[in-house]
């Protein structure tokens, strides 16, 4: 068989390690702090943008099959990734390095509504602050290893999944709609001509991105809708919450799509459904009554319960978008979801 690595071992990992094994790679998961180094030139990605730096992390990065290194560089401080989209003029919020500046010296140069979030690390909504202009606060002990952003008034929340070769071949998944809660991804829809005027106009930015940083694997780019056009939130440089959808709803997953194009196999356009949908399982316990359900094909962590931990998720595809309204409900999701289904219930009746 062909190998290659990951470094990290959480939920990503494992499901590139499936994606692997059923197209004969194996994959092997390095742990960021017990990991030893590949003694043969395999090639090596990551399934996560930040690590502990430690002896063998360091290592790790000049092991001749570390891939994407100027990318991780470039992409994993937010700082360096807004200079980076400012570089290629590519549109996002209005954005500043906070300095000595009082939250209301903020205000007056970002808008009365501001995020500052943690330059490095955070996720899930973690890292990140709210501030006001009618709410005056303090600023974070962290505020000297942070971004501050314009907040945006959207339309939509997207996602737009793509994967490159080596060689430079580029191919992309359909925008994928997002609702999130308190940061936290809950439900995605990815419904066929749903942002198709949008699609050329995606493709356009996350290839000059992928480009710039002659990227190797699978990306992600979540923008805003705002006016009917698109504005650059962040970039994961990996597998995404978002692209889960890709494992029931195409021929060809995101998981699989970044091993093929860091192995050097062949990197076709996937076939997608017509309409997917995947949710996020946040804070619950395994419930046996997902696999009792025709329509959904569960996917389980098997991580410890934690308030507000993502501990698997459902996917669900048909070509009748009334079938996802109606299985969605069926599912008998706790009240945390109710804002979510109802904003699914709404884009699966248009």
């Amino acid at each position: 068989m062909m190998r290659a690595a990951i470094l990290g071992t959480g939920q990503l990992g494992a499901m590139l390690q499936q994606a692997g094994q059923r197209i004969g790679v194996a994959i092997d998961l390095l742990d960021v702090e017990t990991g030893e180094l590949p003694t043969d030139d395999i090639p090596i990605s990551s399934e996560r943008e930040h690590w502990p730096i430690n002896s063998f992390t360091t290592a790790l990065q000049h092991h001749p099959g570390w891939l994407n290194s100027n990318a991780y560089k470039a992409l994993t401080d937010r700082r360096c990734q807004k200079a980076l989209l400012d570089q290629l003029e590519l549109p996002t919020a209005a954005w500043c390095v906070p300095t000595t500046e009082t939250t209301m010296a903020l205000h007056d140069r970002l808008g009365p509504d501001v995020f500052l979030k943690r330059a490095t690390g955070g996720y899930d909504g973690r890292g990140q602050v709210r501030l006001r202009r009618t709410q005056p606060v303090e600023f974070p002990q962290w505020v000297g290893e942070s971004i501050a952003e314009s907040a945006i008034t959207f339309d939509a929340e997207v996602s737009l999944i793509a994967a490159r070769s080596a060689e430079g071949r580029i191919v992309c998944y359909r925008l994928t709609e997002n609702f999130h809660r308190d940061g936290i991804l809950v439900i995605s829809l990815s419904q066929e001509g749903r942002f198709a005027n949008l699609q050329q106009r995606a493709e356009m930015m996350m290839a000059r991105i992928m480009e710039r940083l002659d990227y190797v694997g699978v990306i992600a780019i979540e923008f805003f809708v705002v006016n009917n056009d698109l504005l650059i939130n962040e970039i994961a440089p990996r597998v995404h919450n978002s692209g889960h959808w890709t494992q029931a709803g195409t021929s060809i997953s995101q998981f699989e799509l970044h091993v093929r194009a860091i192995c050097g196999l062949p990197l076709p356009q996937p076939e997608q459904g017509q309409y997917n949908m995947m949710v996020n399982l946040i804070g619950m316990s395994y419930d046996i009554r997902w696999l009792s359900h025709g329509g959904a094909q569960l996917h389980w962590y098997c991580k410890t319960l934690l308030p507000g931990r993502k501990m698997g998720h459902l996917n669900f595809h048909h070509s009748n978008p009334d079938k996802l309204a109606a299985w969605l409900q069926e599912v008998d999701l706790p009240p945390y979801y109710e804002e979510a289904v109802a904003w699914a219930l709404t884009r699966l009746s248009r």
